[in-house]
């Protein structure tokens, strides 16, 4: 029997973005009948040995301590488990030479809960009707930025300007200032930096540039630091995470390993931080707190941020090495691809200008030969123009093995050879 929904239950009921790419590929492999498959579409995070052995030892340490019953046995504070919001003051304080209270501070179950909570709270409609915008000031972003509106028609991104370097086959996304459009119906600014899917790092001039246009509207800036240093430290080029009275600094602990626990830590204003936990009481209570307990530990300790920057951020640079020395011996010198500036993250993004074929039929292809990346028109949230670069662009994973990262682009370029020769042979 079909249920009967409401227009909130209709629209949540429904797999977006890279969530119904996933439902695809999940087929694609179930119903392989042997055939084996490189997959290179996962976001999951690869179980590092050091990693894994950092929170064996954190949940030992729990597990011996005299609070163990109190972490799980007992309900907690709606703001989150008070020793990891103590850990994360002390740590940023020290850091980056802040002056946080535990005011300053809220855990969340994940950060994507995080950007649910304040899409809802600070864009859609007001009391008097307004509406106001959810703006993505750089598109393509996080696809999940899709779904975490009640009011689908409040997103809106914003097209990049294109800084192409066309002999090394290399180019790089900018905010277009000239087109961007924040005002008195912005009710919140979202982007990730370091950018999950292209791994794009905005500099910290444009970061405070879209926090000065945003101030005067009193409209918070959310920065997604899922990638971010101090953990998990995925960036390649020197960055500093940017802070302000009109920024909410937005982390994960999902990618130093605890994607399970699902953490997520915002950082800002105190006022702000106070309605985004009045929205998680009546959510959800408070966040589980069990990792939280060990990632107090790990932080307190000194060894995430250790393993963060030397385990961590090696890996996923060596993955990326691979695939474009691969890819750059592989892919024909005469066609029309870029691969993105590699500034942070666990994935590649590729482009492929004048694509005589969708993305979508182009990953259709690329399964034809045992290979999964993800069609990079699912990572354009809120973009309302139509523009063909959407469809040109795939999201390649590094979370493969060095061997299947090679042999994946190896495939690849054959592909993209043989699909640029039809449109030719058939013009």
């Amino acid at each position: 029997m079909k249920p009967a929904l409401s227009k909130i239950g209709d629209q949540m009921s429904k797999l977006t973005g890279v969530r119904a790419i996933m439902k695809d590929i999940n087929e694609t492999l179930q119903a392989g009948a042997g055939q084996q498959f490189i997959n290179l579409s996962a976001g999951n995070p690869l179980i590092l040995p050091e990693v894994e052995q950092l929170w064996r030892d954190c949940t030992q340490e729990l597990l011996a301590s005299s609070e163990y019953g109190e972490v799980v046995c007992r309900y907690g504070s709606s703001q989150g488990y008070a020793p990891l919001v103590e850990a994360i003051a002390n740590d940023f304080n020290k850091r980056y030479g802040l002056n946080l209270s535990d005011r300053n501070i809220l855990l969340t179950p994940g950060s994507q809960s995080l950007y649910f909570y304040a899409a809802n709270v600070f864009g859609g409609y007001t009391s008097n009707g307004d509406l106001k915008e959810i703006v993505l000031p750089l598109s393509p972003d996080y696809t999940g930025y899709g779904g975490v509106t009640l009011c689908a028609e409040a997103l809106i991104a914003y097209k990049p300007t294109l800084d192409i370097d066309a002999a090394a086959h290399k180019f790089k996304y900018r905010p277009d200032f000239s087109q961007l459009e924040i005002t008195e119906n912005t009710g919140c600014v979202i982007f990730s930096r370091p950018c999950n899917p292209t791994g794009n790092v905005l500099t910290d001039d444009e970061v405070k540039k879209i926090a000065a246009l945003a101030a005067p509207f009193n409209a918070p800036v959310l920065i997604d630091s899922a990638y971010a240093p101090p953990y998990p430290a995925l960036n390649f080029t020197e960055m500093t995470p940017v802070f302000g009275d009109n920024i909410l600094h937005c982390m994960s602990l999902s990618k130093v390993g605890l994607p399970g626990e699902r953490i997520g830590i915002a950082i800002g204003n105190e006022e702000w931080i106070h309605v985004l936990e009045c929205f998680q009481t009546n959510m959800c209570i408070h966040p589980s707190r069990y990792g939280q307990a060990i990632a107090a530990r790990a932080i307190n300790s000194g060894k995430l941020g250790e393993i963060s920057e030397q385990v961590i951020r090696s890996f996923y640079q060596n993955k990326f090495t691979v695939l474009k020395e691969s890819l750059f011996a592989a892919m024909p010198k005469d066609l029309p691809w870029f691969l993105h500036r590699h500034e942070g993250a666990i994935f590649a993004w590729l482009w492929l200008d004048e694509l005589p074929i969708s993305d979508w039929e182009f990953y259709q292809e690329l399964k034809q030969v045992g290979v999964i990346v993800v069609p990079g028109s699912s990572f354009f949230p809120g973009l309302r123009e139509d523009w063909l670069h959407k469809h040109q662009c795939l999201r390649i994973s590094l979370t493969g093995s060095d061997e299947e990262i090679a042999i994946g682009m190896q495939r690849l370029a054959k592909v993209t050879q043989q699909v640029y020769q039809r449109a030719a042979v058939s013009a």
